[in-house]
């Protein structure tokens, strides 16, 4: 053994790391420490550090709707005015993911978290001393930019650790979203009431800066040598749908548009709709809140089906669900239907987004999945930001949701439609992810 020891030391000095000699020393790479294997235990980890810091940076996409009437209170302000902050948020993330995906695909995770972190910290911080409506209005830009950090990168890098996995760890990685949607809004609504609007949006600051910063220490720490580009050494695509990367993408972004432009008819006005029917608002972000605890479901469903049958089989049956649930608001509007309905919404759209994650590293390289992963995530912000606002005006013309639900449903088609034809081109080229063990 220390002949082998010593032959490998002087024919290569580099030599203690490579597998030839590992094995003359006796020991097997496999388990080596300082080499990652993909669905190991330092894999699940990994993971449970990106729940965390989502669930974190998800606090931009929620405060905004929480502190809107009491800002617009504060500046005598238009309710629309005011909203203009969340057009800010959502343009921020939108553009900030293509952003903050392409810094991941050439510096690493944490560089792309860091900047988030950074930009986040300045938006909350910078709100608590703003003195014009216009300077909030711009600041959300920053945190809807931080936020984005903490979305697109994460599922994408989630998708380097995880082969057999790789479906179920981008949905639990986007889970942090969600799960953001059930803590923040009401700590954030008692901050607003027990300290007042600014004081609040500071500390949060502070604390949201402060925690992900450890958290992604943490995640640095273990990911070692790899916290710099973690998509060199996995695996290839294993889907080949005989079309170019930039036309793929694009196709993928106006299926994001159409898709997400039916999603947010629901999310975007079930509490209206619930105060046209008589029975309150407060009815209504009861539907909400059951949409998005039952889309914690569906995403983590969604990537347990798309680890066995992949992702564009699993965005069609996302889809096709979906545009159920819009046909069944149509035709129910009690009290108790509508609950139901929503609970089943929720179920059927939560994972579809994260299947476009899933969908790009099964048919793209690795190395630019960041960027990818983000244009389209901007395609889903626009087509929920077009979808909201379309189904008011089309609320406005007709005096009734019933018109809007059926956009939704036209949108919806069109999504289904551009998959199945994705499906029909990758017809006899599809292969089910590599499985260890």
């Amino acid at each position: 053994m220390r002949m082998s020891r010593l032959r490998c030391a002087l024919l290569d000095p580099a030599a203690w790391a490579d597998a030839s000699c590992a094995m003359a020393q006796g020991s097997n790479p496999a388990l080596d420490s300082s080499k990652f294997v993909p669905d190991s235990r330092g894999a699940w980890i990994r993971l449970a550090i990106a729940v965390l810091i989502g669930s974190i940076g998800s606090v931009g996409m929620w405060s905004v709707v929480v502190a809107l009437p009491v800002v617009q209170a504060e500046f005598g302000a238009s309710r629309g005015a005011a909203s203009l902050a969340f057009t800010m948020v959502m343009l921020g993330f939108g553009l900030g993911g293509v952003a903050t995906g392409k810094i991941m695909d050439r510096f690493g995770i944490v560089t792309a978290i860091g900047i988030g972190i950074a930009a986040m910290g300045l938006g909350y911080i910078g709100i608590g001393y703003a003195t014009a409506l216009w300077q909030v209005i711009v600041l959300h830009f920053l945190i809807g930019l931080g936020s984005s950090a903490t979305f697109g990168p994460l599922m994408t890098e989630a998708s380097h650790w995880f082969d057999r996995y790789r479906g179920l760890a981008v949905t639990i990685a986007a889970s942090g979203n969600y799960v953001g949607g059930a803590i923040w809004p009401p700590v954030f609504s008692w901050g607003i009431q027990s300290f007042g609007w600014r004081p609040t949006h500071i500390v949060v600051g502070i604390f949201a800066a402060t925690a992900m910063a450890v958290a992604t220490l943490v995640l640095r720490s273990q990911m070692g040598g790899a916290a710099g580009r973690a998509h060199e050494a996995v695996s290839a695509p294993h889907i080949d749908l005989r079309l170019g990367n930039n036309a793929l993408t694009a196709i993928l972004a106006i299926a994001s548009v159409a898709c997400c432009v039916a999603m947010s008819m629901p999310q975007v006005h079930i509490v209206a709709y619930c105060g046209d029917l008589g029975y309150g608002a407060a009815r209504g972000a009861e539907m909400l809140s059951l949409m998005l605890g039952f889309g914690i479901v569906s995403r983590i469903g969604s990537g347990f089906l798309a680890d066995r049958i992949g992702g564009l089989r699993t965005l069609l049956i996302g889809s096709i669900a979906q545009g159920t649930a819009l046909t069944l608001f149509l035709f129910f509007d009690g009290l108790g239907s509508l609950f139901v309905i929503s609970a089943l919404f929720g179920l059927f759209q939560g994972g579809i987004v994260p299947s476009y994650a899933i969908i790009i590293r099964e048919v793209m390289p690795a190395r630019e999945a960041g960027t990818r992963v983000g244009i389209v995530i901007l395609a889903s912000v626009v087509g929920m930001s077009f979808g909201g606002w379309i189904s008011g005006v089309i609320f406005d013309a007709t005096g009734s949701y019933a018109a809007a639900f059926l956009n939704g449903m036209a949108w919806n088609a069109v999504n289904v439609v551009i998959v199945i034809a994705l499906l029909l081109r990758a017809r006899g080229r599809m292969t089910l992810a590599p499985r260890m063990g």
